[in-house]
């Protein structure tokens, strides 16, 4: 039963990997998914194609950041690490380059309160990390500040990152940071955008307690 359960987890980060391909929120093999694993986590390998990846190419690594595979782990498995260390209702990481979130990574740009689905977000603004050298400790200290109290952030120069309780939930939020990042832009070349007040994102917020991707309920279960 645990194999089994195993098995579906690391074949759901694939699919995952390929659906945001597929959305256009990810290309080649950038990017990478983490999910909390027993005393560790299962993460993408470094460099592998998705359409190629197959269950077994996905690495477990212990939360010391030891691994034991012929695959090379993905290289930012310290920020997924330490998120997932620091962050106990969070149970999985996406990272991805999307054009419109990394357009604004790169501009150095936080995403404000121009629509009310920033409240997915956990707060007013979309957060833009500091820059700092891929797959580094201080990158994993810039992203651990830039998502305090929040659900996902940009990365200056590098891309962004959305979080979860599940990897369906982690998954929805970043195709929904990349629609605002998208909306955002359009927005700035139309004219100024008109933000909603700290006080009107936190009654959002508080309304998105029972908002989000929602799931089909099991018969069964009913």
């Amino acid at each position: 039963m645990a194999k089994t359960r195993e098995f579906a987890v690391r074949q759901s980060i694939i699919d995952g990997c390929r659906s945001l391909a597929r959305l256009g929120v990810n290309q080649g093999t950038a990017g990478n998914i983490s999910v909390r694993w027993t005393d560790g986590l299962l993460i993408t390998p470094s460099g592998l194609p998705y359409d190629e990846m197959s269950a077994d190419d996905i690495v477990f690594m212990t939360m010391d950041g030891v691994y034991e595979h012929d695959l090379v782990a993905s290289s930012e498995w310290r920020f997924h690490r330490d998120i997932l260390g620091h962050r106990p209702e969070v149970n999985a990481v996406v990272h991805a380059h999307p054009v419109y979130c990394t357009a604004f990574a790169m501009c150095r740009m936080e995403i404000p309160a121009a629509h009310y689905m920033i409240a997915a977000a956990g707060g007013p603004t979309i957060r833009c990390a500091r820059y700092e050298s891929y797959g580094t400790p201080e990158l994993s200290v810039a992203v651990l500040e830039a998502i305090e109290d929040r659900a996902c952030a940009l990365l200056a120069n590098h891309g962004m990152i959305a979080t979860g309780p599940d990897l369906s939930e982690a998954l929805w939020l970043a195709v929904e940071l990349e629609t605002l990042a998208r909306q955002y832009a359009a927005a700035l070349q139309i004219g100024t955008p008109h933000i909603l007040s700290d006080a009107e994102v936190a009654r959002t917020v508080e309304k998105f307690r029972d908002y989000g991707l929602r799931r089909r309920r099991n018969p069964k279960n009913a």
